[in-house]
């Protein structure tokens, strides 16, 4: 291997990592402050790449007919909870409905890749806390087997409807607009800019919103103490139902920026969400600078893996995590079980 190959393996485990982090961020993001394990995760990355391939391609995407179903869903579960405001009806209702609407008319007219990626966000994220609102929040004080137990069921609910609506063929789309570089002898295409920048504008925005803004102060408070934050007048429920959008976004931007790299399926997201996953428990799925440096690692890890062993790549990723989880256990010791 010469140094050339080894600068392009280096670009391939930034970008993958840049992936692996976004998601990692969002994993523990969600695990914080509900103590869920967001295994569909990376249904949301693949829900997003084939949206946003469907719209390139002029045709409505099939999600938005389930963002209209889990609308409806999420609106019964209020009423069910009694829960019924009008703020819930325009979020859950009207909401799907003007999504809708739009999908219809801009799919076959093909308005560009950017507006494209904006409907994708707009029809993918909202599906998170319509999830939290139907599967979630009623076992908001459950364990956290009980809510693993529950993102699993999610998990393979949908996978099944991926199937459903995007049927088994893979889907490729259009590269967003960026010109490549050449560093040396080693070429940079636009799409690995802009997963490398948006990857760190939105890890700033997020290092922004916890700090300088209420709402981020909130989740703060509520992943620390989710008793003293109810004490305090903190909505754990609502602070949920922000950290699934906020993880629902980030999955689907994720697809978006992997959809003009490869060719997606509808159960391709599971192998990409258990990668950041990976990078979550090695970073401790408790603190974000950890799992940020962690997915970097799997990245490199992954890419110099597909080089040297590409059949037992994956074993060798998901190895990785059994000497940390094993250094924890001898440095901490057993835990106590959770009451």
């Amino acid at each position: 291997m010469d140094s050339t190959i080894g600068l392009i393996l280096v670009q391939d485990g930034v970008i993958n990592g840049a992936i692996y982090a976004l998601l990692a961020l969002s994993l523990v993001l969600v695990f914080t402050v509900t103590r869920v394990i967001f295994i569909p995760q990376g249904e949301f990355v693949a829900y997003g790449a084939l949206t946003y391939a469907a719209l390139d391609n002029g045709q409505l995407p099939g999600s938005v007919w389930l963002l209209c179903g889990l609308g409806v869903a999420a609106a019964l579960a209020g009423l069910w909870r009694r829960q019924v405001s009008a703020r819930l009806l325009a979020l859950t209702l009207a909401l799907p409905a003007l999504v809708l609407a739009v999908a219809i008319w801009a799919a076959p007219r093909r308005l560009g890749v950017a507006f494209d990626a904006a409907l994708t966000l707009a029809i993918v994220a909202p599906m998170a806390p319509y999830l939290y609102r139907i599967g979630f929040q009623p076992l908001a004080e459950a364990s956290v087997l009980v809510l693993l137990i529950a993102a699993v069921g999610v998990h393979l609910a949908m996978v099944g409807l991926g199937l459903v609506f995007f049927g088994p063929e893979g889907w490729r789309a259009t590269a967003l607009p960026a010109p490549s570089l050449a560093l040396g002898d080693l070429p940079v295409p636009g799409q690995a800019l802009w997963i490398v920048g948006l990857a760190i504008a939105l890890m700033l925005a997020l290092f922004a919103f916890f700090e300088l803004t209420l709402f981020g102060r909130a989740l703060r408070a509520t992943a620390v103490n989710r008793l003293g934050a109810r004490l305090v007048g903190i909505g754990t429920a609502q602070s949920g139902l922000i950290a699934f959008a906020i993880a629902g976004a980030i999955g689907a931007l994720s697809g978006i920026l992997i959809a003009p790299l490869t060719t997606v399926y509808y159960d391709s997201g599971f192998l990409v969400g258990l990668k950041g996953f990976t990078a979550a428990i090695i970073g401790g799925m408790a603190a974000y600078p950890p799992a940020v440096l962690a997915a970097l690692a799997v990245g490199l890890l992954e890419s110099f893996a597909s080089f040297w062993a590409s059949a037992f790549k994956e074993v060798i990723v998901f190895t990785a995590i059994i000497p940390v989880l094993l250094w924890r256990s001898l440095r901490h010791g057993p835990a106590e079980e959770e009451e």
